[in-house]
Order: C-alpha cells, then structure tokens, then sequence
C-alpha cells in the first residue's frame, strides 16, 4: 500500500518549456548571445539552473565565466519575477492530485530549480495544502538523481522506501526514484521519450495522469 507521493515539478506536472525557453533566451540575448531552439531546452534542462545556463553558453561556444555568471543572474532573477508567464499546469494533472489526497496519500514536490521558485509556482497554481512538502534546490543539498532530498521527505513523511511513488519525466527523474528505493513512474507528456524513462529505470511508464490513478486503485 503506497503513502506517499513525489513528484517532479518541470514536465510532469507544469508545463514550463515555453516559459524556460523565454526567459533563457531573453538573458543570452540580453549579452549578445544567439537564442536556442525552444525544442532543445526539452534536453537542456532537468538538473538545476547552473547546468542549464552551462549548457546555453555550449551552444554559442561560450565558455566566459563572466558571461556565465550574468547570464545565470539576468535568467534567475527574470524568471522568478514572472514565473507564472507562459506556464500551465497538465491535463489531468488536478484530478490526479485529488485523487491521491482523498486516499490519504501524502504529497510532495522535489525539484532541481530553485527553491524559492519552486515553491512560488506550487503556490501559485495549485491551491494551499495540497502538497505536504516543496523542495526546490538548496543550498548544502545535492540536486537530482542523488536522492537526499527525497530521502529527507520519506524521513519526514515516516514512510518507508517501498510505500512511496516517485514520478518524474526525465531519465534524472528515474535515477533519483530508483536511488532513493522508490517505486519510479515515468510520465510522457513532460520533456523526454518513453525511451529514456525505461532505460533509466521507469517501473511503470504512463502517459497520462489517469493512468497512475488507475494503477493505484489496482495494486
């Protein structure tokens, strides 16, 4: 029987490419750098904000610190002044949140963006107390696929490893559940391939939230 839940946040459940992909290009524009395709920020992104802005500067062969570190600077604080810009929460999404709370499940979100960020979109776009727990990256701890962060909620949830689902829509995403001992699911609809979640561990791939719904009552 399962008690718990943890979920990603970008892709799985807001969809915030076209906000990322706006915000990031306006900051390398901002220093004379070259826009990226929006579909390659699907790739780009899943482990936090400074590998992120590392691998914008890759793809205008930028290596300048300097550049580097404005560039993060111009992205986070833009970003985090209008988070909710072009952003949307997924299909089905809700319901499956409900869902979860009505069977007593606890609930919480682990990202690799940054914290105050993180917990800014939860608050903004689902409505107060449906999540128990909302971790962004902190300061001290390591992001995603190392699992301390969802280790830290299990702790605080009193829940064992196995009583607990982790879903994610990255191959990050399934490392971070399969190292934390967590029932991983891979969701399709975020920023990666079917493929991908099941080599990096997917127990159960879904392609819509429906379908968690469903396997839960089954279990």
């Amino acid at each position: 029987m399962y008690k718990a839940c943890i979920f990603d946040l970008d892709g799985t459940l807001t969809d915030t490419l076209s906000s990322i992909s706006y915000f990031a290009n306006r900051a390398l524009e901002k220093y004379g750098l070259k826009a990226v395709e929006k579909e390659k920020y699907k790739i780009m992104v899943g482990n936090g904000a400074k590998n992120l802005v590392r691998r914008m500067l890759k793809e205008n062969n930028c290596e300048d610190e300097e550049v580097y570190l404005k560039v993060l600077d111009e992205y986070n604080s833009t970003y985090d002044n209008d988070f909710t810009y072009l952003t949307s929460v997924y299909d089905g999404v809700k319901e499956l949140l409900s869902f979860l709370k009505s069977n007593g499940l606890k609930l919480a979100v682990v990202s690799n963006k940054p914290h105050s960020t993180t917990v800014q979109i939860v608050d903004h776009f689902f409505p107060e107390g449906t999540f128990d727990i909302v971790y962004g990256q902190r300061e001290n701890v390591p992001i995603k696929p190392d699992p301390a962060a969802v280790l830290d909620v299990m702790e605080s949830f009193g829940v064992l490893p196995e009583e607990c689902i982790y879903a994610g829509d990255t191959g990050t995403d399934m490392k971070t559940g399969k190292n934390a001992g967590a029932f991983t699911v891979g969701v399709t609809w975020g920023f990666r391939q079917e493929k991908e979640l099941r080599e990096n561990g997917a127990d159960i791939v879904i392609n819509h939230p429906d379908e968690l719904i469903n396997y839960i009552k089954n279990a």
